[in-house]
């Protein structure tokens, strides 16, 4: 996995100042979570849904990347060659920054499935777990060593296809019949944000920023 070849650099560089939002690699996470569930979300969609996270508008130029990437994570999960990559930096990173950026990512698919769908199945739960485990994992100095980077790559491994899993068997949904806009439209009409608030509450891992 090399950053040219990812496009980590870019993604870093358009996305690492939104200070709303952990990280590059939660934002990729969040939209991984959210085409889960829903068809690939406009630019005006785009626009309206990172305003109920409270994300300042996005210039042209960053839309653009992001519909672009979200129509390109949309197409990795409908494919059967389980070939969905991570937005994450490569190995030339220190261990312990790839760590924290992965869970960063699975603390952003958690976030986006749960403001997209409002619930799980019951089949999802267990797989909802392990990225919450994932999102709230520690990095000591002493896992710095040749185990630490094999215990990263497996977890690494495991986890880039729970979303595949995530998606498979869920007809998509168009952004404006699934959750992802109640908020936006309770500017106008307030009414059922508890439920949502609830599911949303409970897909947030809790871990130190």
């Amino acid at each position: 996995m090399q950053d040219d070849i990812t496009g980590w650099f870019e993604w870093y560089s358009n996305f690492s100042d939104i200070v709303e939002i952990s990280s590059p690699s939660e934002l990729h996470g969040l939209l991984t979570g959210i085409v889960c569930v829903t068809e690939a979300p406009t630019p005006e969609q785009w626009l309206l849904i990172l305003s109920t996270l409270n994300v300042p508008a996005l210039t042209e130029h960053q839309l653009d990347i992001l519909t672009e990437e979200t129509k390109d994570i949309a197409h990795a999960l409908a494919e059967d060659d389980l070939d969905y990559v991570p937005m994450l930096p490569d190995e030339e990173h220190p261990l312990k920054d790839r760590v924290y950026a992965l869970a960063d990512w699975c603390a952003g698919v958690i976030l986006g499935f749960g403001l997209a769908s409002g619930h799980i199945r019951q089949d999802e739960r267990e797989l909802i777990g392990h990225l919450q485990d994932v999102a709230a994992v520690e990095f000591e100095d002493s896992d710095d060593d040749e185990n630490g980077e094999e215990s990263y790559l497996e977890l690494y491994e495991f986890v880039r296809l729970i979303p595949v899993s995530l998606a498979v068997g869920r007809k998509k949904i168009t952004v404006i019949d699934s959750s992802l806009l109640r908020h936006v439209h309770e500017r106008v009409e307030p009414k059922g944000s508890s439920d949502v608030s609830n599911v949303v509450e409970m897909f947030t891992p809790n871990r130190p920023s």
